[in-house]
């Protein structure tokens, strides 16, 4: 592999690292030579993620944590570097949507999609900024969202936390990338997530999804490997403050 996207010898943390887009990311960079701590609440999959990296020859740790609590956050950052060494990556991939109709929101189901989607990936790498800064080097990598940009139905709350990973990616790169941290987003068109578990038990929405790509289809999380590795490498340093859309061309549409 050539050095411009070698992680070798880098440690990489991925939040929401259980299933879908986080273990898929995971997987990728294990792929690439980073040594990769997952976090989630779920031990028994953070575990089977461990034994799949581990098949590639890769090295994984688990970090069991509830990233909505908001006070873990800082014994969660200073645990993650027990492992493997100082996090060099962060991927901010926990994520809820509860998909409810606007007057079924509440107060408590707003403030647990915007604490988790919007400020556990603020304040989980601040806290690991710092040790990025001494080296001059770190990669963040938040996830986006199609709603980033446009509304769906029933989704208000998701909507809103999107559209704000959107501005905090810009503004964390603003911060810090002086300091040779980069800060993007990748916002995902229609993949097989637990998220989006409705979305595909629904042919015929399934179908039509497709069909607003340019590509033809829908996403496959493999189409997830390439651009993370790429942010997360030496590849991307000139890059930040950018939300890229990985949605096979529906934004385009």
């Amino acid at each position: 592999m050539s050095e411009l996207f070698s992680l070798a010898g880098k440690t990489a943390l991925v939040t929401g690292g259980t299933s879908g887009i986080g273990r898929r990311q995971a997987l990728a960079l294990a792929q690439a030579g980073a040594s990769v701590v997952l976090v989630g609440r779920r031990e028994a999959q953070l575990h089977q993620t461990i034994a799949d990296i581990e098949a590639l020859n890769g090295s994984a740790a688990a970090l069991p944590a509830d990233l909505a609590d908001r006070g873990c956050l800082p014994e969660t950052a200073a645990r993650a570097a027990i492992p493997f060494g100082p996090i060099d990556i962060l991927i901010n991939a926990a994520g809820v949507n509860l998909r409810q109709p606007p007057e079924a929101i509440t107060l408590e189901s707003w403030d647990s999609t915007l604490n988790l989607n919007l400020a556990t990936p603020f304040f989980l790498a601040r806290e690991l900024v710092p040790g990025m800064r001494k080296r001059n080097w770190g990669r963040i990598i938040n996830i986006a969202s199609l709603q980033s940009r446009r509304a769906f139905s029933n989704s208000i709350p998701y909507g809103a936390s999107k559209g704000g990973v959107s501005q905090l990616t810009r503004a964390m790169a603003e911060a810090w990338s002086r300091y040779g941290i980069t800060c993007n987003a990748i916002a995902p068109g229609f993949f097989p997530t637990e998220l989006t578990a409705p979305v595909y038990e629904n042919g015929e929405l399934l179908n039509k999804l497709a069909s607003q790509t340019a590509i033809g289809r829908n996403g496959e999380l493999s189409d997830l490997d390439g651009l993370t590795q790429f942010l997360a490498s030496p590849a991307s340093a000139y890059i930040t403050g950018q939300v890229i859309y990985l949605d096979g061309g529906f934004t385009a549409k």
